[in-house]
């Protein structure tokens, strides 16, 4: 079961995170995604579990649970839409701000 973990300290490393989760199972992979041009934590990661009763009991225990001195948001992660995460369309209201170019209705 992938979880996703929100509200991560931008200095709250992979290896804290795996340590937070452990003592609830199993933890296959932890990863902290990153911005691609400076590097810096973009404050949120995921973590899986392959068995899914220590999922539920980890996000029991450690949803709003501090870590380096924030609260954690654990939940069960939603599958990536498409689109890049702009809900797979295209921007209401077009590109820019520009308004419509209709013609006006007389």
């Amino acid at each position: 079961m992938k979880l996703f973990v929100g509200n991560l300290s931008f200095q709250t490393t992979e290896d804290e995170v795996l340590r937070a989760f452990t003592p609830y199972g199993n933890v296959e992979s932890v990863s902290i995604l990153t911005d691609r041009m400076t590097g810096q934590s973009r404050g949120f990661g995921f973590v899986e579990m392959p068995d899914r009763t220590e999922a539920q009991n980890a996000i029991n225990a450690l949803n709003g649970a501090e870590l380096n001195g924030r609260a954690l948001n654990v939940n069960e992660a939603r599958p990536k839409t498409e689109g890049g995460g702009f809900g797979g369309g295209k921007p209401k209201g077009g590109f820019g701000g520009h308004k419509s170019r209709r013609e006006p209705r007389w």
